[in-house]
């Protein structure tokens, strides 16, 4: 009987550095491929361009392939363990990378019962290099890029989403890759805060950064980016520049625009009733939002209504009926926000609206109750969490910190630690 021999595959793109490795790894027994789930390839890499169906089909007629299993999670525990393959193949690239935790993890499973890993040395040709910036282009392209999120959501019980205010903050969301308990994550999106932008420009948060500028922030980050973008639109202004609003976002290839259901100068949520704030109408925000669905032109784009009656002390009824209404009147999500330290309202708001409403999308901004887990909010029936200002709060204090030192001492050196080197920065930078 021949031994097998076990490899696992992420690409949907196959390149002659994969049939090569399959050949040398059919030298030591019967090759069985796993075939990552497109849920798990959108967690660990990139959205895949090829559906897992035929991601199969294409390993199952590749010469020296025996068989083809799915691979559910990054980690091989499940299929090692049935398998009881007598090796596992894999470059060796991942003894240094973040993967090192599901090499380990290998390692220990192969040792139970004496299987062995076979490692090769990684390819890293000119071909694979062109092809996987080949895959970034399809990515990036607005056609391809605005159904993003509509598609998501359709794979994974919850998004996760990070604000990103520049280029280089959008590279940071679209690269930061974490394995843990197995599984391989990353944020599914990005939220372009309009909090964020005015205050990388130094402005206060009151809509002073003109859309036009706004929309110089989104060219700067879909440059070098190819993850789904949610836009924070604030109140969405007038309904009748709302309907140019979506016309753009829509054409540029932005996933979704989040917009409040407030009137007047804008201030902050997060001041509650500290400051003199004013809720829209049911009736005219409704207005709105069918005035911004009849602008559509595709079925990917998603108008998403955010709710402030929590935050405005409205009550939990207020919160639910707005909601009902919206959706109504053709909001693709519903946002709930609120601003209490723990999650309690937001649980009962979700547990009260999924009752009547098992699909529309649900949003949800835990800054204030930051306590909550994923799990926790995913349990109760909300899609997207989205991570709204932490990149921008996070940055602050270490630059501020920063400063202080290079005045404290005279010298750079005890503001080292702090900084990020160089070359870590550049090598983020993608070249064309």
């Amino acid at each position: 009987m021949n031994k097998i021999v076990y490899m696992c595959f992420t690409t949907d793109i196959i390149h002659s550095a994969h049939v090569n490795i399959i050949e040398r790894a059919a030298a030591l027994g019967d090759v069985v491929i796993g075939v990552l789930s497109d849920e798990a390839v959108a967690g660990y890499k990139h959205f895949p361009l090829m559906s897992y169906k035929d991601r199969f089909n294409i390993f199952s007629h590749l010469q020296h392939v025996s068989r083809v299993v799915e691979q559910k999670t990054v980690s091989y525990a499940q299929n090692i363990r049935e398998l009881k393959p007598d090796y596992v193949v894999h470059g060796d690239e991942w003894k240094n990378n973040y993967e090192r935790p599901v090499r380990e993890e290998v390692l220990a499973l192969l040792q139970e019962y004496g299987g062995e890993l076979v490692e090769f040395p990684y390819d890293s040709s000119q071909e694979y290099t062109r092809l996987e910036k080949a895959v970034r282009a399809q990515l990036a392209i607005p056609d391809r890029r605005r159904g993003r999120l509509r598609e998501l959501l359709e794979l994974k019980p919850l998004i996760t989403a990070m604000e990103a205010h520049s280029g280089i903050t959008g590279l940071l969301v679209e690269e930061t890759k974490v394995i843990t308990g197995g599984t391989a994550r990353q944020f599914d999106a990005m939220w372009i805060s309009s909090l964020c932008d005015s205050v990388a420009k130094g402005k206060p948060d009151i809509e002073v950064v003109d859309f036009s500028s706004r929309l110089r922030t989104v060219d700067d980050i879909m440059e070098v980016t190819t993850k789904p973008i949610i836009m924070d639109g604030d109140t969405g202004g007038l309904t009748e520049h709302f309907v140019y609003t979506v016309k753009t976002l829509e054409r540029i290839g932005v996933s979704a625009v989040i917009i409040e259901d407030k009137v007047g100068l804008k201030k902050n949520s997060l001041f509650g009733t500290e400051v003199r704030q004013t809720q829209d109408s049911i009736e005219h925000f409704c207005d709105k939002i069918r005035a911004g669905k009849r602008a559509q032109k595709t079925k990917e784009f998603m108008i998403i209504a955010r709710i402030e009656s929590l935050i405005l002390e409205m009550g939990m009824e207020d919160a639910l009926q707005r909601a009902f209404a919206y959706v109504k009147a053709g909001a693709d999500g519903i946002m709930i926000h609120s601003r209490q330290k723990k999650p309690d309202e937001i649980f009962t708001f979700v547990e009260e609206f999924r009752k009547i409403d098992k699909s529309t999308v649900l949003v949800v901004v835990p800054t204030t109750y930051a306590v909550v887990t994923e799990t926790e909010l995913m349990e109760r029936g909300v899609n997207i969490v989205i991570y709204a200002n932490h990149l921008t709060r996070s940055g602050f204090p270490a630059m501020k910190r920063t400063a202080e030192l290079i005045l404290q001492n005279k010298r750079a050196l005890e503001a080292d630690s702090l900084c990020m080197p160089i070359q870590d920065i550049i090598t983020l930078i993608p070249e064309d």
